[in-house]
């Protein structure tokens, strides 16, 4: 049915009928008029330099040498990659299934903020209470000052005579 569609002619026909009964595998390319492929011009250039040789048609077995002789068979060398720190990813693992978060960025900024605070130096306890007595007496010269002192006088004394250790 295909056959008698296509635009081919009695020819062309009868050579692909030809290799179906014989079991070969049909021809990628089928000449008009005879068997013989045409001779084709004579090329500029050397064709055996620019096209890889041409596989045939047909399917065939490679012999082992042949398929030896190619990359086929050559083996990359194994490359490791950089290893992990199994504990510190233990530890990360179970602290995301702690507390439902990765406590690692956590850790990074809590050394951040303990650095800072071993650059500041911590006051003196003595100096600090010292320092509160001093504001307290400050701030009732100001009162006084406006003419509101007896008002906070009582107050001021007593927060100092509570400020203890």
């Amino acid at each position: 049915a295909m056959m008698e569609e296509s635009k081919l002619t009695c020819f062309q026909r009868r050579y692909l009928m030809d290799c179906v009964k014989r079991g070969d595998t049909l021809p990628l390319q089928c000449h008009p008029t005879s068997s013989k492929e045409p001779v084709p011009a004579a090329p500029a250039f050397s064709p055996a330099v620019c096209q890889p040789s041409r596989l045939s048609a047909k399917p065939h077995l490679r012999p082992a040498k042949v398929c030896q002789a190619g990359d086929a068979y050559a083996r990359e060398k194994f490359k490791p990659q950089a290893r992990r720190d199994l504990e510190k990813e233990k530890r990360r693992l179970q602290n995301i299934l702690a507390t439902g978060k990765d406590v690692v960025e956590c850790n990074m900024k809590q050394t951040l903020v303990q650095t800072k605070e071993e650059e500041i130096p911590e006051p003196d306890r003595f100096e600090e209470l010292v320092n509160e007595v001093q504001e307290r007496k400050e701030f009732l010269a100001e009162m006084e000052a406006l003419g509101q002192g007896k008002k906070y006088r009582r107050i001021i004394f007593t927060e100092i005579s509570q400020v203890r250790e």
